[in-house]
């Protein structure tokens, strides 16, 4: 690897992601980047200075390709029954480099527009009524609900089946297979056995809607597909761009819904801010997109060549050398106190520098980003003006963390939604 401090040994990613801000803490404290341990002892280069993120996120001589630029894959030490071996191997616009990138980033985007997602507003209400019902109901029931399980979840993986067209056959499938792919302590054969089921999965989706194409994601891609000419996408380039939208598609928005609901719990005094217009639902979203990121860390990039990252304000004598891994430190970055002030890692609506990294940053930003603010700006004030007395069932000790160091949101979030 580059040059580092000596005393610094690469620090080790727990892939159950049991303590996230803990780690990005100890993370932090190494400096703007460090060295850190992936399973299988692979390493990386975990940045967690959001100024230095940026700068590399928009340098042309950082890669997402790892064919093309990661010495480890390249040799052939990176293999199938490496964990994350799916996450830096699939073929699409998540790990695309330069050209290639641009040409299906731009296929993509022809498809997925913002009057497309605009128009989905009315249909995100609907939903959002129709899963608080479902919630209240649940809670004549048993009194306690599982606000993740009965509404942060089933909201966006409904809006994104309804927007790219999938039936509700396969809807229950595709959930449990997004679940599958984000869960960084899965053992590696049931992480491979999860994309292939998400390619058949993904192939009789194509096969249904080339017989019958509507008004959704899924044609509008399959005519890219069939109607571009040499620029086109591939077969495999459009079954692993319905995989890449339909996984961090919803399962980012889930995370956000549910760490937006828990720091209002949590934060009262916040929610007052909200309730008497001291603050917008609009910061209460951007305030947890930099405060408690949907997507903690995001393997991986590469370095096309030796960066010496003084030339981009990093520190003096390190170097990233070519070929090395490069870890995307999102939840470090959001709590970044030369950033954020020594009050960063605070939940405050009233925070006039909201500034986050949570979806990305230069030509890999997420495309998708509109769509889940959207849902989070529609469902959060709605939860909240149908339950005004909403409040937590449980310590935060008892909510557990999805078991992902990638994936950012709790287990469980039981809530009460009266006085009673």
């Amino acid at each position: 690897m580059g040059t580092a401090r000596e005393t610094d040994a690469p620090l080790t990613i727990d892939v159950t992601g049991r303590d996230i801000h803990g780690e990005a803490a100890r993370i932090r404290a190494r400096g703007p980047l460090t060295l850190v341990e992936l399973p299988g002892r692979v390493e990386a280069w975990a940045v967690s200075s959001p100024e230095l993120l940026k700068r590399l996120l928009t340098d042309s001589r950082v890669s997402k390709d790892p064919r093309r630029h990661w010495t480890r894959f390249r040799e052939g030490d990176i293999t199938p029954d490496w964990p994350l071996f799916t996450w830096v191997a699939v073929r699409n616009m998540f790990t695309a480099y330069g050209g290639e990138h641009r040409r299906l980033r731009t296929l993509i985007a022809k498809a997925f527009t913002a009057r497309r997602t605009a128009a989905l507003r009315p249909r995100i209400e609907e939903i959002t009524e129709n899963l608080l019902d479902r919630v209240e109901e649940a809670a004549r029931r048993s009194g306690v609900v599982d606000l993740r399980e009965k509404f942060c979840y089933p909201l966006p993986i409904q809006v994104i089946g309804e927007l790219f067209g999938v039936p509700e056959r396969l809807a229950g499938d595709l959930r449990h297979l997004v679940d599958r792919l984000f869960d960084t302590s899965a053992d590696p054969g049931e992480m491979t056995a999860a994309y292939e089921r998400m390619y058949g999965v993904l192939t009789e989706l194509v096969a249904l809607k080339r017989t019958s194409p509507g008004d959704d994601l899924t044609s509008g891609l399959i005519a890219a597909r069939d109607e571009q000419g040499d620029t086109r996408l591939s077969e495999d380039e459009l079954l692993n761009t319905l995989v890449l939208f339909i996984s961090a598609g919803h399962e980012t928005t889930v995370n956000l819904l549910d760490n937006a609901v828990h720091a209002l719990l949590t934060h009262p005094a916040q929610l007052a801010h909200v309730r008497s217009g001291r603050a917008s639902w609009d910061d209460v979203v951007e305030e947890t997109l930099r405060q408690d990121a949907p997507v903690a860390s995001l393997p991986l990039r590469y370095a096309v060549e030796d960066l010496p990252l003084r030339e981009l304000g990093g520190p003096e004598g390190t170097v990233i050398g070519k070929g090395e891994a490069i870890l995307a430190a999102y939840a470090a970055a959001g709590r970044d106190p030369q950033r954020h002030g020594e009050d960063a890692a605070l939940f405050d609506v009233t925070r006039v520098d909201k500034e986050h990294l949570a979806f990305g940053y230069g030509v890999h930003r997420c495309l998708g980003a509109p769509l889940g603010r959207l849902e989070a700006a529609i469902a959060l004030p709605a939860l909240f003006a149908r339950f005004p007395g909403l409040r937590l069932d449980a310590g935060d000790e008892e909510l557990g963390h999805v078991e992902s160091f990638i994936s950012n949101g709790h287990r469980r979030l039981p809530v009460r939604l009266g006085d009673g």
